[in-house]
Protein backbone atom coordinates (compact mmCIF):
# COMPACT_ATOMS: atom_id res chain seq x y z
CA UNK A 1 0.00 0.00 0.00
CA UNK A 2 1.69 3.47 -0.78
CA UNK A 3 2.49 5.64 1.62
CA UNK A 4 0.09 8.50 2.85
CA UNK A 5 1.49 11.82 1.92
CA UNK A 6 1.43 14.58 4.52
CA UNK A 7 -0.97 16.72 2.63
CA UNK A 8 -3.55 13.32 3.96
CA UNK A 9 -2.28 14.15 7.27
CA UNK A 10 -2.98 17.74 7.02
CA UNK A 11 -6.02 17.54 5.60
CA UNK A 12 -7.17 15.17 8.91
CA UNK A 13 -5.49 17.59 11.72
CA UNK A 14 -7.37 20.79 10.22
CA UNK A 15 -10.16 18.70 10.45
CA UNK A 16 -9.46 17.49 14.58
CA UNK A 17 -8.77 21.05 15.02
CA UNK A 18 -12.06 22.06 13.75
CA UNK A 19 -14.26 19.55 15.64
CA UNK A 20 -12.27 20.75 18.92
CA UNK A 21 -14.00 24.10 18.41
CA UNK A 22 -10.57 25.87 17.75
CA UNK A 23 -10.54 28.67 14.84
CA UNK A 24 -7.51 29.72 12.71
CA UNK A 25 -6.02 33.10 13.10
CA UNK A 26 -3.37 34.81 11.33
CA UNK A 27 -0.65 36.70 13.32
CA UNK A 28 3.05 38.61 12.14
CA UNK A 29 5.75 37.87 14.33
CA UNK A 30 9.79 38.21 13.82
CA UNK A 31 11.22 35.01 12.37
CA UNK A 32 12.83 34.60 15.92
CA UNK A 33 9.90 34.48 18.01
CA UNK A 34 8.43 31.24 16.03
CA UNK A 35 8.89 28.90 19.14
CA UNK A 36 7.50 31.26 21.70
CA UNK A 37 4.33 31.64 19.60
CA UNK A 38 4.45 27.72 19.23
CA UNK A 39 4.46 27.63 23.21
CA UNK A 40 1.69 30.42 23.53
CA UNK A 41 -0.81 28.63 20.70
CA UNK A 42 -0.43 25.18 22.43
CA UNK A 43 -1.14 26.69 25.65
CA UNK A 44 -3.93 28.83 24.08
CA UNK A 45 -5.80 26.04 23.21
CA UNK A 46 -7.09 24.89 26.63
CA UNK A 47 -9.88 26.50 28.02
CA UNK A 48 -7.58 27.86 31.18
CA UNK A 49 -4.25 28.28 29.77
CA UNK A 50 -1.25 28.63 32.34
CA UNK A 51 1.63 30.96 32.87
CA UNK A 52 4.09 30.05 29.53
CA UNK A 53 6.72 31.91 31.71
CA UNK A 54 6.53 30.20 34.71
CA UNK A 55 6.09 27.13 33.19
CA UNK A 56 8.83 27.38 30.72
CA UNK A 57 11.19 28.33 34.34
CA UNK A 58 10.27 25.29 35.50
CA UNK A 59 11.61 23.43 32.64
CA UNK A 60 14.95 24.86 32.81
CA UNK A 61 15.21 23.81 36.32
CA UNK A 62 14.57 19.97 35.74
CA UNK A 63 17.23 17.75 36.48
CA UNK A 64 19.64 16.37 33.43
CA UNK A 65 19.53 12.33 32.32
CA UNK A 66 20.86 11.10 28.96
CA UNK A 67 18.08 8.81 27.56
CA UNK A 68 18.33 5.55 25.77
CA UNK A 69 15.45 4.85 23.41
CA UNK A 70 14.02 2.31 25.44
CA UNK A 71 14.11 4.68 28.73
CA UNK A 72 12.79 7.33 27.01
CA UNK A 73 9.86 5.26 25.62
CA UNK A 74 8.90 4.12 29.26
CA UNK A 75 9.17 7.96 30.24
CA UNK A 76 6.91 9.17 27.66
CA UNK A 77 4.30 6.92 27.85
CA UNK A 78 3.47 8.65 31.53
CA UNK A 79 3.26 11.87 29.57
CA UNK A 80 0.07 13.60 29.37
CA UNK A 81 0.66 13.70 25.16
CA UNK A 82 0.15 9.93 25.52
CA UNK A 83 -1.72 9.13 28.53
CA UNK A 84 -4.42 11.90 27.07
CA UNK A 85 -4.61 9.83 24.02
CA UNK A 86 -3.96 12.38 21.59
CA UNK A 87 -0.59 10.06 20.86
CA UNK A 88 1.20 6.64 20.78
CA UNK A 89 4.43 5.80 21.06
CA UNK A 90 5.45 1.42 20.13
CA UNK A 91 8.97 0.89 20.65
CA UNK A 92 10.55 -1.08 17.43
CA UNK A 93 13.28 -3.05 18.29
CA UNK A 94 16.55 -3.89 16.42
CA UNK A 95 20.06 -3.20 15.90
CA UNK A 96 19.14 1.20 16.44
CA UNK A 97 15.78 1.25 18.43
CA UNK A 98 13.25 3.36 17.42
CA UNK A 99 10.33 4.64 18.62
CA UNK A 100 7.01 4.69 15.96
CA UNK A 101 5.16 7.57 17.36
CA UNK A 102 1.49 8.29 16.16
CA UNK A 103 0.39 12.12 16.26
CA UNK A 104 -3.61 11.40 16.59
CA UNK A 105 -4.66 15.05 17.17
CA UNK A 106 -2.65 15.60 13.61
CA UNK A 107 -4.50 13.46 11.43
CA UNK A 108 -2.54 10.40 13.01
CA UNK A 109 0.57 11.29 11.42
CA UNK A 110 3.65 9.36 11.60
CA UNK A 111 6.74 10.42 13.30
CA UNK A 112 10.16 7.98 14.13
CA UNK A 113 12.05 8.71 17.12
CA UNK A 114 15.66 7.77 17.56
CA UNK A 115 18.78 8.07 20.29
CA UNK A 116 22.02 7.73 18.39
CA UNK A 117 24.70 8.58 20.54
CA UNK A 118 24.63 12.22 21.85
CA UNK A 119 21.33 12.80 19.67
CA UNK A 120 17.57 12.47 20.05
CA UNK A 121 16.15 12.80 16.48
CA UNK A 122 12.50 12.60 15.92
CA UNK A 123 11.86 13.04 12.23
CA UNK A 124 8.58 12.53 9.70
CA UNK A 125 8.16 11.69 6.01
CA UNK A 126 7.08 15.03 3.91
CA UNK A 127 6.77 13.26 0.11
CA UNK A 128 8.68 11.26 -2.46
CA UNK A 129 10.59 13.09 -4.68
CA UNK A 130 8.53 12.17 -7.79
CA UNK A 131 5.55 13.82 -5.68
CA UNK A 132 7.21 17.04 -6.40
CA UNK A 133 6.44 19.01 -9.97
CA UNK A 134 9.78 21.04 -9.63
CA UNK A 135 12.76 19.90 -8.40
CA UNK A 136 15.62 22.34 -8.50
CA UNK A 137 12.97 25.22 -7.88
CA UNK A 138 11.78 23.13 -4.77
CA UNK A 139 15.23 22.27 -3.30
CA UNK A 140 16.49 26.08 -3.79
CA UNK A 141 13.23 27.09 -1.97
CA UNK A 142 13.70 24.83 0.96
CA UNK A 143 16.83 26.26 1.11
CA UNK A 144 15.90 29.58 1.53
CA UNK A 145 12.93 29.49 3.55
CA UNK A 146 13.31 26.14 5.98
CA UNK A 147 14.57 28.15 8.68
CA UNK A 148 11.30 29.50 9.35
CA UNK A 149 10.28 26.36 10.51
CA UNK A 150 11.62 26.72 14.07
CA UNK A 151 13.54 23.26 15.44
CA UNK A 152 13.02 21.42 12.01
CA UNK A 153 15.22 20.99 9.17
CA UNK A 154 14.39 19.46 5.40
CA UNK A 155 16.30 17.02 4.00
CA UNK A 156 16.03 14.23 0.91
CA UNK A 157 17.01 10.99 1.69
CA UNK A 158 16.70 7.18 -0.08
CA UNK A 159 14.82 4.79 1.72
CA UNK A 160 14.57 1.03 1.92
CA UNK A 161 12.37 0.80 -1.48
CA UNK A 162 15.74 2.81 -3.17
CA UNK A 163 13.25 6.19 -3.86
CA UNK A 164 14.11 9.17 -2.73
CA UNK A 165 12.12 11.09 -0.33
CA UNK A 166 12.00 14.40 1.34
CA UNK A 167 11.91 14.48 5.39
CA UNK A 168 11.70 16.76 7.95
CA UNK A 169 13.28 16.88 11.30
CA UNK A 170 14.84 17.83 14.54
CA UNK A 171 17.34 16.72 17.33
CA UNK A 172 18.04 17.37 20.17
CA UNK A 173 20.52 16.29 23.19
CA UNK A 174 20.11 12.69 24.43
CA UNK A 175 20.56 14.49 27.86
CA UNK A 176 17.63 16.67 27.15
CA UNK A 177 14.98 17.06 29.83
CA UNK A 178 11.62 15.29 29.30
CA UNK A 179 9.71 18.59 28.55
CA UNK A 180 12.28 19.70 25.59
CA UNK A 181 11.75 16.23 23.74
CA UNK A 182 7.97 16.46 24.12
CA UNK A 183 7.72 19.67 22.90
CA UNK A 184 10.33 19.02 20.21
CA UNK A 185 7.78 15.95 19.36
CA UNK A 186 4.84 18.05 19.38
CA UNK A 187 6.68 21.09 16.73
CA UNK A 188 7.65 18.95 14.43
CA UNK A 189 3.97 17.44 13.63
CA UNK A 190 3.22 21.07 13.77
CA UNK A 191 5.68 21.73 11.29
CA UNK A 192 5.18 19.15 9.19
CA UNK A 193 1.26 19.96 8.53
CA UNK A 194 2.62 23.81 7.75
CA UNK A 195 5.51 22.53 5.12
CA UNK A 196 2.51 21.07 3.12
CA UNK A 197 1.03 24.32 3.55
CA UNK A 198 3.71 26.65 2.66
CA UNK A 199 5.18 24.25 -0.02
CA UNK A 200 2.20 22.79 -1.62
CA UNK A 201 2.58 24.76 -5.15
CA UNK A 202 5.50 22.29 -5.87
CA UNK A 203 3.62 19.35 -5.54
CA UNK A 204 2.50 17.56 -7.69
CA UNK A 205 -1.74 18.58 -8.97
CA UNK A 206 -2.89 15.01 -7.59
CA UNK A 207 -0.87 15.54 -3.98
CA UNK A 208 -1.59 19.62 -3.98
CA UNK A 209 -5.24 19.00 -4.81
CA UNK A 210 -5.37 16.91 -1.84
CA UNK A 211 -3.92 19.82 0.45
Amino acid sequence: MKAKSSAHYQREYRQRLRDMGLVKKEVWILPANAKQLTVYEKLLRQPQPVNVIGKGEGVMTAPIKTWTTQSLHEALLNEELFTSGSATAELIDGVEPALHIVMLEYGDLPLFLTVAGEQIIVEAVLWGADEVSDIAKFNDTILRTHKYFPLSTISLDTLSDGKDYYHMFGALSAASILPNIIFEIETLASNVINATEAYGEYLTPSIAAKG
